[in-house]
């Protein structure tokens, strides 16, 4: 059954309103505007949407265009035995073949090394099954993009704390620690997120808590005054071929220089665009992409820093002239629909109301600018404020004030014992 008209004009999209879409997400982060991106993007093609949800009243679950939220608390460290059972049961509640969007790495990794069990009552990519595992891997992230010959930053990744004491004898600070495996992030996280350490002390300091064998790596740290930040995102068929494409540059995160994206600009860049559909084509990758980049002004080169296989949070900055996202590239192909091609929305731009005003203060004071960004912007799409669907937004404001304390309080923490500057995501 085809969809409603797409809005100015657009011809329609042979959208498939007989197939449900269910968010799939493990662990506890209520306040994802990716979620509620992901549910008013098909929902107002007519898609049934479906979501997994901490509990009734997240976001994404007071959506009008959300036909049911399935409240599951999970910590993201379950079995994933446990995991599969759970969605076979509501895709029995469903009734009904339903194309999965993972949120997450976790859900991701999931969906991939279970996809024989789940493909019966649901839609996904057909994907070679360990790859999202070793994508989502700062370590096997690395070792991919060594192997193909992509830019990325130099690494090291101690086995023990006495190999983090022999990299802080010749490191250059400051330099970057991430969680090395999904997972293993939030079972048992060594830094909350992507953390920028200034000194010596400061790592031989976060060092102690983190065991006998640290589940971090170390990376170099690209300065800012001669980087800046690029995103792009992407759906690619069961031939690793772009069926949606988009580049953009990030403008301002939270926390600042290395978190959630914030504020970010679509941008052309062909390069950009090229570098990301070579490795995936090298490395058979099928379904939605989301990568960060950084481009290193003293190489000229773009250094991948992240790969998530699967929806990023920020991906309705996206979309082509067909009116066509990545989720809803996903569906189209899934659902055997033809996914039309058009050029994406130059100088459009994204914004996270919740976390770009804090941004905004953040980067008046360090004096960082984004050359590559629009002296205006073509449009605007918010995170979470939506003429059409304003509850999300509602319910996000009266959410955020206790983990809004709290990741402050966290990043006071932070700065007070080491004196670098922290940042999640």
């Amino acid at each position: 059954m085809r969809g409603p008209v797409a809005g100015n004009g657009r011809p329609p999209l042979e959208v498939d309103r007989e197939v449900p879409g269910l968010l799939v997400k493990f662990g506890d982060y209520p306040l994802h505007h990716g979620g509620v991106g992901a549910v008013r993007s098909l929902g107002r093609l007519g898609v049934p949407m479906y979501a997994i949800t901490e509990d009734p009243y997240t976001p994404a679950a007071a959506s009008r265009y959300l036909r049911r939220a399935f409240v599951w608390p999970t910590s993201g460290t379950e079995e994933p035995a446990r995991l599969v059972d759970g969605l076979l049961r509501i895709g029995r509640r469903i009734g009904r073949p339903a194309v999965l969007v993972p949120t997450d790495e976790e859900a991701a990794v999931v969906l991939a090394e279970h996809q024989e069990a789940l493909a019966g009552p649901f839609l996904l990519p057909r994907v070679e099954a360990s790859l999202p595992r070793r994508l989502a891997s700062k370590q096997g992230l690395h070792e991919l993009c060594l192997e193909h010959g992509i830019p990325t930053p130099a690494t090291a990744f101690p086995l023990s704390y006495a190999d983090v004491v022999a990299f802080a004898e010749t490191a250059r600070f400051p330099v970057v620690a991430k969680n090395r495996e999904a997972f293993l992030r939030r079972a048992r996280p060594a830094v909350c997120g992507t953390t920028r350490i200034a000194t010596r002390q400061g790592l031989l300091g976060l060092a102690r808590d983190w065991g006998e064998r640290p589940g971090v790596i170390l990376q170099e740290y690209l300065p800012r005054e001669h980087a800046e930040d690029w995103i792009v995102h992407a759906y690619f068929d069961r031939d690793a071929t772009p069926l949606a494409m988009f580049t953009g540059v990030k403008v301002r995160s939270w926390p600042p220089h290395a978190g959630m994206t914030a504020h970010a600009y679509v941008v052309d860049n062909p390069e950009l665009a090229d570098l990301a559909a070579r490795f995936i084509k090298q490395i058979g990758f099928t379904g939605i992409i989301d990568l960060d980049l950084r481009y290193d002004r003293r190489d000229g080169r773009y250094k991948l820093l992240d790969f998530n296989p699967r929806m990023g949070a920020q991906f309705r900055l996206f979309e082509n002239e067909s009116g066509v996202d990545v989720v809803r590239a996903m569906h189209l192909d899934l659902t055997g629909r033809p996914v039309p091609e058009g050029e994406q929305r130059a100088g459009h731009r994204y914004v996270v109301e919740n976390i770009d005003l804090p941004a905004l203060l953040a980067y008046r004071r360090s004096g960082r600018t984004t050359p590559h960004a629009p002296p205006r912007a073509s449009g605007t799409e918010l995170a979470w404020f939506a003429g059409d669907d304003p509850l999300p937004f509602l319910t996000m404001l009266a959410r955020c004030v206790r983990p809004g304390a709290r990741h402050v309080y966290q990043l006071w923490r932070a700065n007070r014992r080491t004196g670098k500057t922290r940042s999640g995501g």
